[in-house]
């Protein structure tokens, strides 16, 4: 099977994120993935808020109304944000941890 980041290049490749890749970055994001892969997925994100990448329908659309556009602004908003989290929190599990003489103790 695939990397995560081996999806996420050729889905930024071909500016088209298919449901299958979807899914496979799905089950793979459940299972296994390091540090590269979790950027990639992050990429991917930014890249499908940006409209760099589209993503496959999962069902048919009719013509969105001008509620439906704005949920899908908000939709696009929050998977912005949560990348960002999640670049967030992989940075931090990056960082070296401190030995528990260099940390501070409370009433010491």
């Amino acid at each position: 099977m695939a990397l995560i980041k081996e999806i996420v290049q050729e889905a930024l490749n071909t500016g088209y994120l298919s449901v299958v890749a979807e899914d496979q970055i799905r089950m793979l994001i459940q299972t296994n993935y390091d540090s590269d892969d979790l950027d990639a997925w992050i990429i991917l994100q930014r890249a499908i808020v940006a409209g760099d990448v589209k993503q496959e329908s999962r069902r048919k659309k009719a013509s969105l109304s001008s509620k439906s556009k704005e949920a899908s602004a908000n939709i696009k908003l929050a998977y912005q944000v949560a990348a960002e989290m999640a670049f967030a929190a992989a940075m931090a599990l990056t960082m070296p941890s401190n030995n528990a003489k260099d940390q501070a103790s409370l009433g010491a």
